[in-house]
């Protein structure tokens, strides 16, 4: 699938480094170092313009390795890219770790994965249809 792409960085484009890679590391784009306290968070640009073919969207999530090694998420994770929208990239960071945390330009801080999608619509009715979960929610098939 081809997406439109307006880079306003000096980095790279995202890319998938394996065959196999379902996300593309993005970019932070920052004209000077952005440092997040233990606990704070910060919507980091990329420079990343995109224009996504209707039916699919951009899902921005979190790097497991800066998750791991370093505390550091996406704080609305997945995030949605909207084919509709039209302004930067721009992710959302938490520092879930009791450290501060600096980001430099050009470090990867989170990824990308395109994805297609459904539109639903509503259809109110008095009752549904039951199942053997039946209500259980949260829990509620056990944890092993």
């Amino acid at each position: 699938m081809k997406i439109k792409v307006i880079n306003k960085s000096k980095n790279a484009l995202p890319h998938y480094e394996t065959i196999a890679s379902a996300g593309m590391d993005v970019r932070a784009h920052i004209d000077a170092p952005i440092t997040i306290g233990p606990l704070e968070r910060a919507i980091v640009p990329t420079g990343l313009f995109i224009e996504l073919p209707i039916g699919t969207e951009a899902q921005v999530r979190p790097r497991s390795g800066l998750a791991a090694k370093k505390g550091i998420t996406v704080l609305n994770a997945p995030g949605t890219i909207d084919a509709d929208y039209r302004g930067e990239v721009g992710v959302i960071l938490v520092n879930l770790s009791n450290k501060p945390f600096t980001i430099e330009n050009g470090e990867r801080i989170a990824q990308i994965v395109i994805a297609q999608h459904a539109q639903g619509q509503w259809e109110e009715v008095s009752e549904l249809s039951s199942t053997d979960r039946g209500v259980g929610g949260f829990g509620s098939t056990g944890v092993k």
